[in-house]
């Protein structure tokens, strides 16, 4: 089975590895010529276009970091919608805009391929060990022809339905971990500035019902201070305006959305497209001359977990 893999990036890079490290044949390509020489080194070949990695694949999975460059990849001349033939499977891996999404199912059905989405879930440590969790959506069918690729990419794997209602759950679970993310920002401020000692506030969370996965995670780097949750904010903004966006369509008027997307927004402003997503927080440290600090807290996450072959849930 020969897989070709577009979007080598933080989360795109560490799947594909994991492909090779289980033996898999596949196929890269990127924009960005250092990645693609990085993987040829580990033992992958490299595609020289869209249209030579399609006609050399079994599978395709794309792993891109925006809606606009996903239809790039598919739309354009000599793209995945151009180029794909019959029985070939195509695995969405981004987090993108479900009406794109359906789109570009369509489209690779009408050539009949297999339309898949899968995005993943649970940090980018767990996407370099393969424990990462997958919502996959699309036919049953195709679900199942994919399942031996996709469990040596995550571990919890579950099957939502429906092409499109997996991106759905994946914008709403992202949602919530930004919800976290911001709200923790405000508890280690109250937290500092009440002189607690931090290391014990976060023993104290993690123990207690106001804990989270975000919590878990993301308040190690925090507490680090490198914030390295590799995990950018124009990243995460793209993902609440996706909640919001997706909230609009519905009709919804929602009340904690807007908020949480204008202080993303304000952090983006504030330290950049490309700084990391948990610096969100760093906006009260900044304000109120505090630092969240405590020694033995890592400066990159790692998952120490055992690799464990995936399982649908």
């Amino acid at each position: 089975m020969k897989i070709g893999f577009v979007g080598l990036g933080n989360v795109g890079g560490k799947l594909a590895n994991n492909l090779l490290e289980n033996n898999f044949q596949i196929s890269v390509f990127d924009k960005n010529h250092i990645l693609m020489d990085e993987f040829k080194l580990k033992g992958a070949e490299t595609a020289k276009s869209i249209k030579d990695l399609v006609m050399n694949s079994d599978i395709l999975i794309t792993c891109l970091p925006s809606p606009k460059i996903c239809a790039e990849v598919l739309e354009s001349k000599d793209g995945i919608i151009d180029t794909i033939q019959k029985d070939q499977i195509w695995i969405e891996m981004s987090t993108t805009e479900d009406e794109q999404l359906k789109k570009h199912a369509s489209l690779i059905q009408q050539k009949n391929a297999i339309a898949l989405e899968a995005p993943v879930s649970g940090g980018c440590h767990r996407a370099a060990t393969g424990n990462i969790s997958i919502f996959v959506g699309g036919s049953r069918e195709g679900f199942d022809k994919a399942m031996p690729v996709l469990k040596c990419l995550g571990r919890k794997i579950l099957y939502t339905g429906d092409f499109g209602s997996a991106s759905i759950l994946k914008v709403i679970t992202n949602y919530l971990a930004t919800v976290h993310l911001v709200a923790l920002g405000e508890a280690w401020t109250i937290a500092s500035k009440s002189n607690l000692d931090l290391n014990k506030t976060f023993k104290g969370i993690a123990a207690s019902s106001g804990n989270s996965f975000v919590h878990e995670t993301e308040s190690q780097v925090i507490l680090n201070g490198s914030y390295n949750i590799n995990f950018t904010m124009d990243l995460v903004e793209k993902d609440v305006g996706l909640f919001q966006d997706l909230a609009t369509k519905l009709g919804i008027e929602l009340e904690i959305s807007p908020l949480v997307l204008d202080i993303i927004k304000d952090a983006r402003k504030t330290f950049g497209d490309r700084a990391w997503s948990s610096m969100v927080v760093k906006r009260l440290e900044n304000k109120y001359n505090t630092a969240f600090r405590a020694e033995g807290y890592p400066e990159e996450l790692l998952d120490l977990e055992e690799k464990q072959l995936g399982y649908e849930i």
